[in-house]
């Protein structure tokens, strides 16, 4: 059996290390995404389409935004990079 197989959970080779770190900062923005977006349909949703009114949008837009924060981008900030490593 070949050494420094990219199935190889031990490997270094520098192109999975690279194919992993792209796909982290890929994830991160992702989540940053959708937590921005999540919030700003909220915001525009109840400033614009009920009587919620900017305050009412602006109150709920930033309860989503914390709320996306703390479950989608503080989570994945505390990930190790290496995504075999026990406990990912």
């Amino acid at each position: 059996m070949a050494t420094g197989s990219a199935f190889d959970p031990n490997s270094n080779d520098p192109e999975l290390v690279s194919h992993e770190r792209t796909y982290k900062a890929f994830n991160i923005l992702l989540r940053w995404c959708m937590t921005l977006l999540a919030a700003s349909l909220s915001f525009l949703t109840l400033w614009f389409a009920t009587g919620a009114g900017f305050l009412g949008g602006l109150v709920v837009g930033a309860i989503v935004f914390a709320g996306g924060w703390a479950l989608l981008v503080r989570h994945e900030a505390h990930q190790p990079l290496d995504v075999w490593q026990e406990g990912r």
